[in-house]
C-alpha cells in the first residue's frame, strides 16, 4: 500500500521551493532568479520565472511522467540538455567508464543504477530533490530494471551510503550527483575513487562553492555566481557556455570528450580562458 498524505519537496527552477501532496502542487516559495536560458527550452517552457509558471511546469511534469507519484516513470532515452548532469552520466553508463551511478529519485530516495536509460529517466526530468516518501511501485519498477534501492522503507536520501552501497555490490567506477559541499568532501575522503557530479548549486556562498568544487570532477553552474567565478577559474574544461558544466579532474574531462567524440554533433574547440560566458546567462547570477 503507497503512503497517504505523502509529501515531497523539491527546489527547482531558481530554487524555488515546491512542495507536492498526493499529486499535487501545495506550495510554490519564490524563486530565486528571475530568468534562465534553460527554463525557456523545457519541454514546458517558462518564458518568465514567476509562481504560477512554475506551478504549471511542475504540474505538467506529473501529468506526463508522474513525477512524484506512484505512477512515476523512470526509463528515458532521449536527452534534454546535451551535457546535464543525466545525460553524462547516462553516457557514462552507456560507454562502460562508469559501472553505477548513485542518483536520488522521487518515491525512491538514493538510488544505484547501471542502465543508461533509467539514469535519463530518473534524472533528465528531476529537479533539486530535497525530501520524497516512498512509494513501492516506483521502487518496483527501479528494482525490476536492474537498480538498487538504499531505502525502501523511508526513501531516504543519503549519497554517502548510496556510495558505500554500491561498493558493497562490488562496483568500482562509481558516479554520485551531490548537491551538498559537505557530503561531497566526505565522499572524496572515504571513497576517493568515486566521480563526483556536483548538481543544484544555485545560491551557494563562497565557502560552499570553495569546497564543492575542490572535491568534484564535475560541476554544473545553475545560477550561480560563485560556481562561474570559482570552477571556472580551475576547470580543465567547459562544457557549454549559457548554463555551463566544468570538468575540474581528468576523469571528468574524459567522460565529457569522450561523449563528445562518439557524438555526430559539431563541436567547436577552441583553448582559451575559462570561464567563456556570453551573454544569455541566467538572471540574476546568486
Amino acid at each position: 500500500m503507497e503512503e497517504e498524505n505523502s509529501d515531497h519537496i523539491i527546489e527547482a527552477i531558481g530554487r524555488s521551493r515546491i512542495i507536492i501532496r498526493d499529486s499535487r502542487v501545495i506550495e510554490v516559495g519564490e524563486a530565486q532568479i528571475t530568468d534562465c536560458p534553460l527554463a525557456k527550452r523545457f519541454g514546458f517552457p517558462i518564458p518568465a520565472i514567476t509562481k504560477d509558471a512554475i506551478k504549471a511546469n511542475i504540474e505538467h511534469r506529473i501529468k506526463t511522467f508522474g513525477m512524484c507519484t506512484p505512477d512515476r516513470e523512470v526509463l528515458d532515452t532521449r536527452e534534454f540538455v546535451g551535457f546535464g548532469a543525466s545525460e553524462l552520466l547516462s553516457f557514462g553508463l552507456l560507454s562502460g567508464l562508469v559501472d553505477a551511478a548513485v542518483l536520488a529519485c522521487d518515491g525512491a530516495g538514493t538510488v544505484i543504477v547501471t542502465k543508461p536509460e533509467m539514469a535519463q529517466g530518473i534524472g533528465g526530468r528531476m529537479s533539486g530533490l530535497v525530501k520524497t516518501s516512498p512509494y513501492r511501485s516506483v521502487m518496483d519498477r527501479i528494482e525490476q530494471g536492474g537498480g538498487i534501492v538504499l531505502d525502501r522503507d523511508h526513501a531516504r536520501i543519503d549519497q554517502l551510503a548510496g556510495v558505500a552501497l554500491a561498493v558493497s555490490e562490488g562496483y568500482r567506477n562509481i558516479a554520485v550527483t551531490v548537491a551538498r559541499p559537505e557530503t561531497a568532501e566526505i565522499i572524496r575522503r572515504i571513497h576517493p575513487d568515486t566521480l563526483i557530479f556536483a548538481v543544484h548549486v544555485t545560491g551557494l556562498s563562497r565557502d560552499e562553492a570553495e569546497l564543492l568544487v575542490s572535491v568534484s570532477d564535475l560541476v554544473t553552474s545553475c545560477a550561480s555566481k560563485t560556481i562561474r567565478e570559482l570552477a571556472g577559474a580551475g576547470a580543465l574544461l567547459q562544457a557549454g557556455i549559457s548554463v555551463p558544466v566544468f570538468a575540474m579532474t581528468q576523469k571528468g574531462k574524459s567522460l565529457i570528450i569522450e561523449k563528445i567524440r562518439q557524438s555526430d554533433e559539431p563541436v567547436l574547440v577552441k583553448p582559451t580562458r575559462l570561464p567563456a560566458l556570453g551573454d544569455n546567462q541566467p538572471n540574476p547570477l546568486v
